[in-house]
C-alpha cells in the first residue's frame, strides 16, 4: 500500500537504536531525549491510527513534566482531552519497541486488532514543552503523522493541560470551548472575573501572587495569561526560564519533596506563593511565616479546600448531588479524617496514578481529586452540569439560590475538566480564598498535617513486592505485611505502607505518625524489613 511506502521512508529518518526497550509509564514514555526520535516518529503513526480509530482528533504532546531538561517524553491524549486508554498504552510500547524491520508488521498488527479502516480521515494535535529537545522531536512526531498522508496540527509550545482542552474543545464542536490558546484563556480568565466581582474590597495585597514558574511553559504561558485578568490578579514570576535551567532547584517537585522555597523566590512573611512542574499540570502553594518557618500546601489542602466551597454552595443552593474526594494512600491521614468526620465528605482511595484518581472521579456527581504532588481537578457528571443550569436559568428560583447557581456554573467553567491544569487550579484556589474571604494561613489550618517521611529502598526486581486495598496492604513477598505492621502498631495515630516504583528498581516507603521523630523511626524500620524481605541491593537502610 502507497501509505506503508511512505512509512518505510520516513521511518528510516528516525532509526530505532538495536536493542533499546522502553515502557509506556503512568505517564507516557519518558527518558533521556537522546533516545526518543524513533519513539516520537513512531507515536505520530499511533495517534493517526487512534484518530482513524475512535473517528476523533487525539493529541500528542512532548513533555517530561518534572523530568530534568535533558529528558523527554510523550503523553497521548484521547478525544475528550483524558489519557489515552489502557489497550493503547499496549500497542504505544509494541510499536516503541519492535526493532526497525519489524515496524511495519508492527503497525499492521494494530490495524487489523482493531479493525481500522486506513482510508478513515485523521486529524492530530501536537504540543511541546520548552525543553530544548522538544523542537525536533515534535517535528519527528508530525513526520509520523504525514507519513500516513493525515492531518496534524502544532499547537507549538502549550502547557499539557492547554493540550488536552484543545482536543476536547475539538471534538465536541466547541461546546466546550474555542479550541485555540486565546479561547483558553478567554474562557478561564472570563469565570475568575466573573466568581471575584461580587467579593468585597479586595485588596491589592490580596491580589498579589509570587509565581514559582519551574523555567518552564508555565511561566510562559501564565504571563501570557496575565493580561486577560485585567488585574484581578498581580504576578510577580520567577524562574521565568530567561536564566535558569527547566525543574533545577525549582518547579513543583522540588518544593514538595525538600520542603523548601525554590531557588531565586524571595518570600516577606505570609505572601502566596506557588509553584508549577515543568508542563504545568501540577501546582503547590507555599509561604512562610512570622518566624521564617516554610508552610506547604500540597494536594491535599488544595482538595480539602476545594470539596469545602463546593459542598457549601450546593447546599447554599438546595442541590443534592453527591461530592466525593478521591485520594491515593500517599494522602496525609489528618486530611482524610478531616474530610470524612468534620466535612461528612465521601472519601475514596485509588492506587497511585492520576489514570486510577480520574477514573474513580467519574462515579459521582462531583469528584475532585488531587494527589498529594499537586496534580489534580475536579469532575462534574453532565446531570450535575444540567442541575447548576437549569437552577441559574430557573425564573422563579429565589435570588440567594440563583445567585448561588452562578457562581457554581462559573466555578465549572473555571475549571479544566480534562486534566489536572495548573492554571486553572491557581485561578480557582485565588477566587475561593476571595470569596471565603480566607489568608492563606488559615486556609493552611483548616488542619494539621501529621508528620511523615518518604524512603525509597533499593531491590533487585521491584515485582516481588504485590499490593492490595488501594496499595495500603502487601500480600507479598511473605511476612512482609506482619513486618510492617510490627512497628507501626508501636508508633501513635502511625500509618505506614510500600508500594513499588512505576519507572525503577525500587521499593517506596511512605510512613507518618504524631511526631516527626516517630515517622522516622517508623519509615527506618519499614525500610530494614523491605531491605530483608524483598531482595534489598547495596547497603542496609540506615536511621535518619
Amino acid at each position: 500500500m502507497a501509505q506503508f511506502e511512505g512509512v518505510s521512508q520516513m521511518s528510516a529518518v528516525h532509526p530505532k537504536p538495536v536493542g533499546l526497550v522502553l515502557q509506556y509509564g503512568t505517564a507516557g514514555f519518558r527518558t533521556n531525549s537522546k533516545q526518543l526520535d524513533h519513539v516520537m516518529f513512531r507515536m505520530g503513526l499511533l495517534a493517526t491510527l487512534r484518530s482513524k480509530k475512535t473517528k476523533a482528533t487525539i493529541g500528542v504532546m512532548v513533555t517530561a513534566s518534572h523530568n530534568p531538561e535533558e529528558d523527554n517524553g510523550v503523553k497521548l491524549v484521547d478525544p475528550m482531552g483524558e489519557m489515552v486508554t489502557p489497550a493503547w498504552e499496549g500497542y504505544a510500547t509494541q510499536l516503541a519497541n519492535a526493532e526497525q524491520e519489524g515496524l511495519l508488521t508492527a503497525l499492521k498488527d494494530v490495524i487489523e486488532r482493531e479493525a481500522i479502516s486506513i482510508a478513515q480521515e485523521a486529524s492530530v494535535f501536537v504540543g511541546k514543552d520548552t525543553r530544548p529537545s522538544s523542537e525536533s522531536l515534535s517535528q519527528a512526531v508530525l513526520d509520523g503523522v504525514h507519513a500516513l498522508e493525515s492531518h496534524s496540527k502544532d499547537y507549538g509550545l502549550v502547557t499539557t493541560p492547554q493540550l488536552h482542552y484543545m482536543v476536547c474543545c475539538q471534538n465536541t464542536q466547541g461546546r466546550y470551548g474555542d479550541a485555540t490558546v486565546k479561547g483558553y484563556y478567554q474562557k478561564l480568565s472570563q469565570a475568575f472575573i466573573q466568581l471575584t466581582k461580587n467579593v468585597p474590597n479586595r485588596t491589592d495585597d490580596q491580589k498579589a501572587l509570587l509565581v514559582d514558574g519551574a523555567n518552564g511553559i508555565g511561566a510562559l504561558k501564565v504571563c501570557e495569561m496575565e493580561t486577560y485578568l485585567k488585574k484581578e490578579l498581580q504576578l510577580s514570576v520567577f524562574n521565568d526560564g530567561s536564566s535558569g535551567k527547566l525543574n533545577h532547584r525549582c518547579g513543583a517537585d522540588y518544593v514538595k519533596v525538600q520542603q523548601r522555597a525554590p531557588t531565586g523566590v524571595e518570600m516577606s512573611a505570609g505572601e502566596r506563593c506557588w509553584s508549577y512542574d515543568g508542563d504545568a499540570d501540577r501546582i503547590v502553594y507555599y509561604y512562610s511565616d512570622s518566624a521564617g518557618r516554610f508552610h506547604l500546601l500540597d494536594g491535599d489542602k488544595i482538595a480539602t479546600l476545594i470539596s469545602t466551597y463546593l459542598k457549601e454552595l450546593l447546599t447554599q443552593a438546595g442541590l443534592d448531588l453527591q461530592i466525593a474526594v478521591v485520594q491515593t494512600a500517599y494522602a496525609n491521614g489528618s486530611s482524610t479524617h478531616y474530610l470524612e468526620d468534620t466535612m461528612k465528605v465521601i472519601v475514596r482511595c485509588t492506587k497511585t496514578g492520576v489514570k486510577h484518581l480520574h477514573h474513580a472521579a467519574q462515579e459521582f456527581d462531583i469528584g475532585v481529586y488531587f494527589e498529594a504532588n499537586g496534580h489534580g481537578t475536579v469532575l462534574f457528571s453532565i446531570e450535575a452540569e444540567e442541575k447548576i443550569q437549569q437552577l441559574a436559568q430557573d425564573s422563579n428560583t429565589n435570588d440567594k439560590r440563583k445567585n448561588t447557581a452562578l457562581l457554581l456554573q462559573n466555578t465549572v467553567n473555571l475549571i479544566n475538566q480534562t486534566v489536572g491544569d495548573a492554571i486553572s487550579d491557581m485561578l480557582l484556589i485565588e477566587a475561593v480564598l476571595a470569596i471565603r474571604g480566607m489568608t492563606v494561613q488559615q486556609w493552611d489550618a483548616i488542619y494539621t498535617d501529621l508528620p511523615n517521611r518518604q524512603l525509597k529502598v533499593k531491590v533487585a526486581d521491584r515485582r516481588v513486592i504485590d499490593t492490595t486495598d488501594a496499595e495500603r496492604r502487601t500480600v507479598g513477598p511473605a511476612g512482609l505485611q506482619e513486618a510492617i505492621d510490627i512497628p507501626v502498631n508501636k508508633h501513635r495515630q502511625a500509618r505506614s505502607f510500600v508500594r513499588p516504583s512505576g519507572t525503577e528498581d525500587v521499593v517506596r516507603v511512605y510512613a507518618e505518625a504524631d511526631t516527626q521523630e516517630s515517622a522516622d523511626a517508623l519509615a527506618h524500620e519499614v525500610s530494614l524489613a523491605v531491605y530483608r524481605l524483598a531482595g534489598g541491593v547495596g547497603e542496609e537502610p540506615k536511621p535518619l
